[in-house]
């Protein structure tokens, strides 16, 4: 399993509660779709002008193939132009990593 993360930063006339609000409602209404998704997580900090970003985004896959087929469809195509509108997507790292688990005492 892989998992992409991306620590987002709205784009600039948007407050940062009608970026979460945007991005937790509407927006990941629309990527719960993205085919071949089998984890969403999304995290805001508590303090975001401490932090520097606004979001902190957590999308698995199986593969990066999968990964690629999901923003290669419409659906894929979809998300991004929509998150184009309020995330500023020259801002913030993206990483594809695979994650070890070293404890999970949640499950």
């Amino acid at each position: 399993m892989i998992k992409m993360v991306d620590l987002l930063v709205r784009k600039d006339g948007t407050s940062h509660e009608e970026f979460v609000d945007y991005w937790l409602g509407e927006h990941s209404e629309l990527a719960k779709d993205l085919p071949g998704l089998r984890k969403y997580v999304t995290s805001v900090p508590n303090d975001p002008e401490k932090a520097g970003y606004d979001g902190l985004l957590e999308l698995y896959f199986d593969s990066t193939a999968d990964m690629k087929a999901a923003f290669d469809s419409d659906v894929g195509r979809r998300v991004q132009e929509d998150a184009a509108e309020f995330v500023n997507m020259d801002e913030g790292p993206t990483l594809v990593v695979d994650e070890t688990v070293q404890l999970d005492e949640l499950d």
